[in-house]
Order: structure tokens, then C-alpha cells, then sequence
């Protein structure tokens, strides 16, 4: 039984070592990674004024002229 744990305790160490030794490479790749790429620097967005869409009026029916009095307008 004594065996069976001092097996287990070994295996433990021994995940624990490759573990470490696999972060210790990925966190050197990204070392390496972020210091091949160029620093850009970040600009915050700044919110823009909402964009005013100037409406075109009704178009004219054909055929009838500006009124100016309170006539009924003259179809020409």
C-alpha cells in the first residue's frame, strides 16, 4: 500500500513539473509575440452628434401653381 502512494506522490510531482513547464513556454511565445507586434495606440471613440437628415418637402402635385389667396387654385 505504501508503494501504491509513493507512485501517486511521483506522478504528482512529475504532472506538476510538466505543467510548469508548459505555462514557463506559452507565456515566453506570448512574450515573444507581443513584442514582434508594433504597440498601436488605442483611441477612445468619441461619441458623434446625431446626424441630421434634412427632409425634402411634398412634392407638388403637377399641374397646380402656388395659391396666394383663399381661392381654389387654377389647374393650368
Amino acid at each position: 500500500m505504501l508503494s501504491i502512494i509513493n507512485a501517486a506522490e511521483v506522478q504528482f510531482r512529475h504532472d506538476v513539473e510538466v505543467r510548469d513547464r508548459e505555462l514557463a513556454l506559452l507565456a515566453s511565445i506570448r512574450e515573444r509575440r507581443a513584442a514582434r507586434t508594433p504597440l498601436v495606440p488605442v483611441v477612445a471613440a468619441v461619441p458623434r452628434p446625431p446626424v441630421r437628415v434634412a427632409r425634402a418637402a411634398w412634392p407638388r402635385p403637377i399641374g397646380i401653381k402656388d395659391c396666394t389667396s383663399t381661392a381654389a387654385c387654377a389647374v393650368t
